[in-house]
């Protein structure tokens, strides 16, 4: 049986679209996908993602097991800020994208995806050999993300923490409607906003979900479910394990370069992707932008140039709800990876024209 969010009577009472998700039954949609992706990208959205994982990682070890697995330098953090990263297998395939968060001195939270919670912290657990504490704490911990141009001025009438001081990529503890909460200035919609983390034995999920409801209401506030969640990261072009980043897929490869740290020391698939990065790439993971208001790519749609042969396929592709056009991203042959480079969409058995365009799609 899929397994129920705190928040999931909400959804039900809400009327939402339900579905199974990585194992959570979830709300795809509420009002509408269009309504819930115009309502972040022009006021405020609140989504229900408690579905992530959430690994604790604490002792005097913990930064060289985190280190060890992930390709990003977690030297580089301190209490109260987060970094982007990825772990990899010894052959350089992906095992999951993440966010980590230094809580404390010798503590750190890893948030990773509700798809991958428990492989993930199989994969970690196989890997620390230095002892260092791991906890899952992913069935007692609630996560809401506020989101869009309104998200702070809605949120802030709920809180004494001054949350225009929380800079990207950085978090505080604070209280939220009397809760204790952790505010991150993170999201995976390109608008400002917060994730909210809460321990749901210590505090009434519904109440908080509630009082941001009523908060933002004069804001035009909308509960949004995956399905605007998709199309607002698309827009943006940030990658979905599953789809854009897998076992199959590097880092380098997956325009993740920019967080594989080669002088933080050694990691797993350090070599192996050092050596991929000096022979040169061979694909290269692309935004395109696709000509025709009906012509919409899809994940496994293949991917041509211009004399009709295969050059790649695309991993995840909609019609943006704010430019009106299809838009996707693919693997391509690395030839073909130039920004403006003609390439064709094959759609329902014709080819649709489009152009290599490097994400985001929409400027923010």
């Amino acid at each position: 049986m899929p397994k129920k969010t705190p928040f999931y009577d909400l959804h039900e009472k809400a009327g939402a679209k339900l579905v199974d998700f990585a194992g959570f039954e979830m709300p795809v949609q509420y009002a509408g996908i269009k309504s819930e992706h115009a309502a972040v990208r022009e006021r405020v959205g609140m989504f229900d993602v408690s579905h992530m994982g959430e690994f604790f990682v604490s002792g005097p070890n913990a930064l060289e097991l985190i280190q060890k697995v992930t390709v990003n330098d977690a030297s580089k953090l301190s209490p109260g800020k987060a970094q982007y990263s990825c772990m990899c297998y010894e052959d350089g395939g992906i095992v999951d994208d993440l966010i980590i968060y230094q809580t404390k001195e010798d503590e750190y939270m890893l948030v990773v995806n509700a798809s991958n919670i428990d492989k993930d912290f199989d994969w970690i657990s196989s890997q620390n050999t230095m002892n260092a504490d791991l906890v899952n704490v992913s069935d007692k911990c609630a996560l809401l993300a506020v989101q869009g141009p309104r998200s702070v001025e809605a949120l802030q009438k709920l809180t004494d923490t001054d949350l225009s001081a929380i800079n990207f990529y950085t978090f505080e503890e604070g209280k939220l409607n009397g809760a204790d909460v952790y505010f991150s200035a993170t999201g995976y919609t390109g608008e400002k906003g917060f994730e909210l983390y809460f321990d749901t034995e210590e505090v009434d999920a519904e109440e908080v979900w509630n009082a941001i409801m009523e908060a933002g209401e004069e804001f035009g506030i909308e509960p949004c479910g995956l399905g605007a969640r998709d199309t607002l990261r698309l827009e943006m072009g940030f990658a979905l394990y599953g789809n854009d980043i897998t076992k199959h897929t590097h880092p380098l490869e997956a325009r993740l370069g920019w967080i594989t740290k080669f002088d933080k020391g050694d990691f797993i698939a350090r070599d192996v992707l050092l050596q991929k990065k000096e022979e040169g790439l061979k694909r290269q993971l692309v935004g395109f932008t696709v000509e025709g208001k009906r012509n919409i790519p899809r994940q496994g749609y293949e991917i041509q140039n211009a004399e009709g042969e295969t050059i790649g396929e695309v991993t995840s592709g909609t019609m943006s709800i704010t430019l009106g056009t299809g838009i996707g991203m693919g693997y391509v042959a690395k030839e073909y990876a130039a920004e403006g480079t003609d390439i064709q969409i094959v759609i329902r058995n014709k080819t649709a024209d489009a152009t290599v365009s490097r994400p985001p799609f929409i400027k923010k």
